[in-house]
C-alpha cells in the first residue's frame, strides 16, 4: 500500500501543468487568497525531498480561501523562504516576483550538501532516523513509520556503488548513490478549525559520493495534494492545492569548506490550486517554475501563471529574485 501511494503520488509530478487560470472576476479577496496559496507548502510536505524552501510545520502558514472580509489566507509565519523575495505585483492576479513554496531550497540555491551528506550511519544527511534495517525482499533500507501530528511518515534507502551495484548499507569507502524514497498521508486539524487530509511522496538519486568525486548530481521527483474543507464568512468551501517537482541532471561541484551552487540541470516546479465554495463553480489557478542552471554565477527562471510569462534571473549563492 506504502508503494502504491509513492507511485501514485509521484506520477502526479511527471504530469505537464497546465498554466490555466479561470476567470477570476474582479474579485479582490479571491485573486488575494489563490495568489497566497503558491506562498506556502501543504502540511506535512516539508517531510520529502523536494526543491521547495520547505520550512517545518510548525512554521509553515496555513493556508485557507479568504472569506469576503479578507481573513484567514496565511496563519502566522510570512512564507518567504530563500528565493522569495517579494516585489512590485506580488499581490493580486500578476505573477509576483516570488517562488512558490516559501522560496528555492537551499540545496538549490547556494548551500551546498553540507558537511552532514555522505557520513553518519546511513550517509543520508539525517532524512533516515530511527529504527531502519535492510529489507531482502525490497533491496532498500527501511525505516520504521513515524506518526507525527496526524501524519505517517515511511522513509526508506537503496544504496549502490560505482558501478550500479546494490549495497545492503551506506559504505562511505563504496557507496556512490544514494535513492531515497518518503511517502506522507493522513489528516491535519487545522487552528481555524478546518481539516486538511494529504498524501506527499517524493523520490531522489544522488550519485558523485564515492571518495574523489569532485561533483555530486540530484535527480528526483516530488508531488504532494492537499484536500481542505471549511468555512469562513463565504460560506463552506473545499480547496485543492497539488505541488510538485522534477529535478534533472543537477550537478553541485564539491569543494573542501565552500558551499556550492549547481552549475549544470533542470528543476521544473509546478502547483495548482482550486476552489470550490459549496452552491458555486469551481475557480482554478495554477504556476510553474522552470529553472535553469548554465554553469554561470546566475540561474535563469521561467514563471508561467494564468497565461503570462515571465524570464527571470537569481543570482548565486543567495540572490535576490529579478524580474525587471
Amino acid at each position: 500500500m506504502k508503494q502504491i501511494l509513492l507511485r501514485r503520488v509521484i506520477a502526479v509530478a511527471a504530469l505537464p501543468l497546465l498554466a490555466i487560470a479561470c476567470d477570476l472576476g474582479t474579485d479582490p479577496a479571491l485573486l488575494e487568497s489563490l495568489t497566497a496559496a503558491f506562498q506556502s507548502a501543504p502540511p506535512g510536505f516539508s517531510n520529502t525531498t523536494n526543491s521547495f524552501a520547505g520550512t517545518p510545520d510548525s512554521m509553515n502558514p496555513q493556508w485557507r480561501p479568504m472569506g469576503h472580509h479578507g481573513g484567514g489566507a496565511m496563519g502566522p509565519g510570512g512564507g518567504m523562504g530563500p528565493g522569495g523575495g517579494m516585489g512590485p505585483g506580488a499581490r493580486g492576479q500578476g505573477l509576483g516576483h516570488f517562488m512558490m513554496g516559501g522560496g528555492l531550497g537551499g540545496l538549490f540555491f547556494g548551500d551546498g550538501f553540507g558537511a552532514g551528506f555522505g557520513r553518519g550511519r546511513f550517509g543520508d544527511g539525517g532524512i533516515l532516523h530511527g529504527d531502519c534495517s535492510y529489507d531482502g525482499s525490497s533491496g532498500r533500507v527501511v525505516c520504521a513509520t513515524e506518526t507525527r501530528h496526524g501524519l505517517t511518515i515511511d522513509r526508506s534507502a537503496a544504496y549502490y556503488d560505482a558501478s550500479g551495484q546494490p549495497q545492503s548499507s551506506f559504505d562511505s569507502l563504496t557507496t556512490d548513490a544514494i535513492n531515497l524514497r518518503v511517502a506522507v498521508s493522513g489528516t491535519v486539524t487545522r487552528r481555524d478549525g478546518s481539516t486538511s487530509v494529504v498524501e506527499h511522496g517524493s523520490d531522489r538519486t544522488i550519485s558523485g559520493l564515492a571518495p574523489g568525486s569532485t561533483e555530486r548530481t540530484v535527480n528526483g521527483k516530488s508531488a504532494g495534494e492537499e484536500m481542505t474543507s471549511g468555512t469562513n464568512d463565504q460560506g463552506a468551501f473545499t480547496a485543492m492545492r497539488t505541488i510538485g517537482d522534477t529535478v534533472q541532471g543537477v550537478v553541485i561541484p564539491i569543494q573542501a569548506g565552500v558551499r556550492t551552487y549547481p552549475t549544470a540541470g533542470t528543476v521544473i516546479r509546478s502547483m495548482q490550486v482550486t476552489v470550490t465554495y459549496e452552491g458555486e463553480s469551481p475557480v482554478t489557478s495554477s504556476r510553474r517554475e522552470v529553472i535553469t542552471y548554465d554553469g554561470s554565477d546566475t540561474a535563469t527562471i521561467v514563471i508561467t501563471r494564468g497565461g503570462e510569462t515571465r524570464t527571470c534571473t537569481l543570482p548565486l549563492p543567495h540572490g535576490r529574485l529579478n524580474c525587471s
